[in-house]
């Protein structure tokens, strides 16, 4: 149910024209077949402490298609001249054989899913969410000081903890010192509250120091129990990062299917009555233009990006040798 100290329902769907552009694929077999990875999605993307680019890949496969053969997950796929203009993948963490992050076997269809990257300083942050594919057992988290080489666990969280609604995270890292998280279930048939909590960035492999917001005895108050900072949905991904004084959220929405995005103030503001804007549309293959994309999923917020030049990475995966990541750029949102 709603908290009462927000108005119920959606948010109005924003009037602004919006328009999209495919820029390039950024994996494929031209692109990532080198790295033996002509196969994977998510390529979620991260600003490394030298300069360069991390894109966090998914289910990454080698050989002729989705599940051909060389199943890893997840992969770091390096861009090593971060141009939004012209982002070309020209390395990869293992180089000529993109490897596994972290240790994962797969036995019994298990994997782990990254559901954001970010950098702290000298130091990327990892969080996977792991177990059978929206079977969650756990999420855990995971941090690199060598620019995503290398990777060291640092805690992990229950698959049942607020009702399975922190498994999917995404974290904004703020300039107050915090870093601003958000959450659902990791599940798309499911529907799911949107969480927030907040952790101190020198805190940030501390489970205890995570802070919820909530809505309790009239008000909203961090260390309340969480409740839901939007209306409840079917969500896909979601990416949630600070930019230009502002917040941006950006997610796969389920139903109607389409790439969303929510510009606002602070984290703490009402997400009830912010407008959704719609940036990506569906299409069937063979169709696709501007921003209407066939099997849309992914949308991840590329750095380097601004509200007038919105640059994310879209998954498309419709069959064995549709199955990629993509560069978009995105016009027109209301700021």
């Amino acid at each position: 149910m709603a908290a009462t100290g927000f108005t119920a329902g959606r948010a109005a769907a924003s009037t602004a024209a919006i328009t999209g552009t495919k820029i390039r694929n950024l994996t494929g077999p031209a692109e990532t077949g080198a790295f033996a990875a002509p196969w994977t999605d998510l390529g979620i993307p991260a600003r490394c402490p030298d300069g360069t680019m991390l894109f966090v890949c998914g289910d990454t496969f080698d050989g002729a298609g989705v599940g051909d053969r060389d199943w890893r997950a997840p992969v770091g796929l390096r861009a090593r001249h971060p141009d939004v203009d012209h982002l070309v993948i020209d390395d990869s963490v293992g180089g000529a054989h993109a490897v596994g992050l972290v240790p994962e076997s797969h036995e019994n269809n298990t994997t782990a899913i990254p559901s954001d990257v970010f950098t702290v300083g000298g130091t990327m942050y990892m969080h996977l969410m792991r177990g059978v594919l929206y079977q969650t057992h756990h999420s855990d988290f995971w941090r690199s000081t060598d620019n995503g080489q290398t990777w060291q666990y640092l805690c992990q969280w229950p698959g049942d903890q607020y009702g399975g609604q922190f498994q999917q995270k995404t974290y904004a890292v703020a300039d107050d010192g915090y870093c601003y998280v958000l959450s659902t279930v990791f599940n798309r048939d499911v529907a799911s509250d949107l969480l927030l909590h907040r952790v101190r960035q020198d805190q940030l492999g501390n489970p205890a120091a995570y802070q919820p917001w909530g809505y309790a005895n009239g008000a909203w108050a961090w260390g309340n129990y969480p409740t839901t900072i939007t209306g409840r949905r079917r969500w896909g991904e979601i990416c949630f990062r600070a930019m230009g004084g502002k917040y941006a959220l950006t997610w796969l929405n389920m139903e109607p299917l389409s790439m969303r995005a929510q510009i606002f103030a602070l984290p703490t503001s009402n997400l009830f009555t912010t407008p959704e804007q719609t940036i990506i549309v569906p299409t069937t293959p063979g169709n696709e233009s501007g921003n209407a994309v066939a099997s849309p999923y992914g949308g991840f917020i590329v750095p380097g990006s601004t509200f007038a030049d919105f640059d994310i990475t879209v998954s498309q995966w419709y069959d064995a040798q549709n199955y990629w990541v993509m560069q978009y750029r995105i016009n027109g949102l209301a700021v």
